[in-house]
């Protein structure tokens, strides 16, 4: 069996931080929980679907969460002007239903994961380049055109990958009946 990503140690945010060590914390551990829960499985296992007609998948959530990361804390906070690395106008959820499409064979899943990490850490200097998590981003968002503060991006963030991962443990239980905590 291939094995994509080694289950990251998660460590429990400490109790007593400031707000900004606090909501880093929170960020890396909802990080950590997306990849324990793909750890250990194969590239088919990891683009089983859910239930029709959904085309949710854990390979479609890394995909989409590596389009996520790009978008909130490069484009967004840096203001980077970035092409979606899944998506695209003619193809707005094409970071689920691509998994689909493709073969998903080890070296593409094993290179899905790596931009994953990549966007993550590219993420950690985005947001460590702000002085205060009340300074506001240089980019605008997408749907609004507003401007938003590092804190509000975190935020964002924990909530999203908290709901996302909701999902994969789901899948992750009925692909083979693993449940995480």
């Amino acid at each position: 069996m291939d094995d994509f990503v080694n289950a990251p140690v998660r460590i429990d945010p400490p109790y007593l931080d400031g707000e900004r060590d606090a909501v880093r914390a929170w960020l890396e551990y909802q990080r950590s929980t997306l990849l324990t829960t793909c750890a250990g499985l194969s590239a088919e296992q990891l683009g089983e679907r859910s239930v029709p007609p959904s085309s949710m998948s854990l390979r479609g959530l890394v995909r989409h969460m590596t389009e996520v990361e790009q978008g909130w804390f490069r484009h967004v906070l840096d203001g980077e002007d970035l092409p979606d690395v899944y998506c695209s106008p003619d193809d707005p959820d094409g970071d689920f239903d691509g998994v689909g499409r493709d073969a998903g064979g080890p070296d593409v899943v094993a290179g899905e994961f790596a931009r994953f990490a990549q966007e993550c850490e590219r993420s950690r200097e985005v947001a460590d380049g702000f002085g205060s998590l009340d300074d506001l981003s240089r980019g605008r968002t997408s749907r609004s055109r507003e401007q938003v503060s590092v804190r509000w991006v975190y935020l964002h963030m924990i909530e999203e990958y908290a709901r996302h991962n909701g999902h994969a443990d789901l899948l992750r239980e009925r692909i083979d009946g693993v449940t995480g905590d």
